[in-house]
């Protein structure tokens, strides 16, 4: 099996020891190729030169951008008419701040933990069924994996890029501190965004939204964080929508969100869990992330699933809403 090892040095809670001893183990077990990421983008580049030499696997030692970086420079985009290309299987050694996508897949968020869950699924004795393969959103021409938003976390993803770029670590308090800083200043505008699903009604009075392939949407922490608990890597697409930017109503549903069984309801949350496509417009330019990536601000943004196209190598899947 020939691996390539894409690590990112700078991710937050990557460190030299981890990452020998995570090249070491695939050492035992692949052809190995290690390669250190030194810019923005470089993680595509990578992935393409690993999909161009017919490489196996491709494993990430990152935070979430590293992976959406991979996922993005080896798997392209389908296109009616394309002839098949090879695309290695994908394997994920959580090493950022918040690791959503890797946790989502059951990874383990302790690096040495991932480590050996990795070697036990490389087992070559395991059975071909056991394989995963999901699904994946799709917006502004590219792979998301796990969510993007318009609005709130959006401007909140903006803020921590910011701060990183000025050697402030993205911790959770940081997070905290960031969103209550960010919803104060949200609440002082009107609503601005439209919700429009095939199929529904135009949802209008809309202040921000988040459109997630997964669930939880985010982790605080340790603690999951479910805007759309029916949603998986193996359902169409989650939209959640906030017509509110009470206190108390926002304090409410954050506390419906952080329930280990959370079903956010309520008249001013508009909530589906299996949608194939979704267009959000906003009357003023609004803040667009995607997996957690400040991507800047748009009026219109279209979002569509394409089921089972990512071969993964992570636990079977558990059923919606548990972690």
């Amino acid at each position: 099996m020939r691996t390539l090892l894409i690590v990112n040095p700078n991710a937050t809670s990557t460190t030299p020891a981890t990452r020998d001893l995570l090249a070491h183990a695939l050492e035992s077990r692949t052809q190995l190729t290690v390669a250190h990421t030194q810019h923005r983008g470089h993680a595509a580049e990578l992935a393409q030169w690993a999909s161009t030499q017919e490489m196996d696997l491709i494993v990430v030692h990152g935070g979430d951008g590293t992976v959406n970086e991979t996922i993005n420079g080896f798997l392209p985009l389908p296109q009616v008419g394309d002839d098949q290309i090879w695309t290695p299987r994908l394997g994920v050694i959580p090493g950022g701040s918040a690791n959503v996508f890797a946790r989502s897949l059951g990874i383990a968020a302790d690096p040495v933990l991932a480590t050996n869950q990795l070697l036990d699924l490389l087992d070559p004795a395991r059975p071909p069924e056991k394989d995963r393969r999901i699904g994946l959103g799709i917006t502004e021409d590219r792979w998301f994996t796990f969510s993007a938003g318009i609005g709130l976390d959006a401007e909140v993803c903006g803020a921590i890029d910011t701060s990183r770029a000025k050697g402030h670590a993205a911790t959770p308090g940081r997070y905290v501190r960031t969103t209550i800083r960010e919803f104060f200043r949200a609440r002082r505008k009107p609503p601005s965004v439209t919700v429009r699903i095939p199929g529904h009604d135009p949802v209008t009075g809309v202040y921000y939204a988040f459109v997630t392939n997964s669930d939880p949407w985010t982790y605080l922490g340790a603690t999951p964080v479910h805007t759309n608990p029916g949603t998986s890597f193996d359902s169409g697409l989650g939209v959640f929508a906030m017509r509110t930017m009470g206190v108390l109503a926002t304090a409410r549903t954050v506390r419906e969100m952080l329930r280990p069984d959370a079903d956010p309801k309520s008249d001013n949350i508009f909530r589906v869990d299996d949608v194939t496509s979704v267009r959000i417009e906003s009357d003023v330019e609004a803040a667009l992330q995607i997996d957690g990536d400040f991507i800047g601000r748009r009026n219109v943004v279209d979002f569509t699933i394409a089921p089972k196209v990512l071969d993964v190598v992570a636990p079977p899947p558990v059923s919606p809403g548990h972690i």
